[in-house]
């Protein structure tokens, strides 16, 4: 499985992005998939995920309400729509994918493929 993340970059405070993670290879049974994130100096912080093969979603606490993870199947692409950014949610983002069931938004071995990531700045 491979995975390419795009569309960071640079915005404003309170301003919106989303990023796009095209999934590409052997993915029929990697159908869970996650966005993380992370901060120079910081550990790796689970953002969203998603099964696939349903369309059920989580989140964590930080994130809920703001970042909205979800699906396009036909174009084997999972997003994460994030609106009202701050400078705190500055770092490189990646999705990853997992088979574990059930699909949780969690940081740890379970997550099997990782996109090389993109750079979110908030100034």
């Amino acid at each position: 499985v491979q995975l390419v993340e795009s569309g960071g970059g640079s915005v404003q405070a309170g301003r919106s992005l989303r990023l796009s993670c095209i999934a590409s290879g052997d993915i029929e049974s990697s159908d869970c998939m996650g966005w993380f994130r992370q901060a120079p100096g910081k550990e790796r912080e689970a953002m969203a995920a998603i099964y696939t093969g349903r369309g059920y979603t989580n989140y964590a606490d930080s994130v809920k309400g703001r970042f909205t993870i979800s699906q396009d199947n036909a174009k084997n692409t999972v997003y994460l729509q994030m609106n009202s950014l701050k400078p705190e949610d500055t770092a490189m983002y990646y999705c990853a994918a997992s088979t574990m069931t059930p699909c949780r938004v969690e940081v740890g071995p379970r997550w099997n493929y990782w996109g090389q990531g993109t750079q979110v700045t908030v100034s």
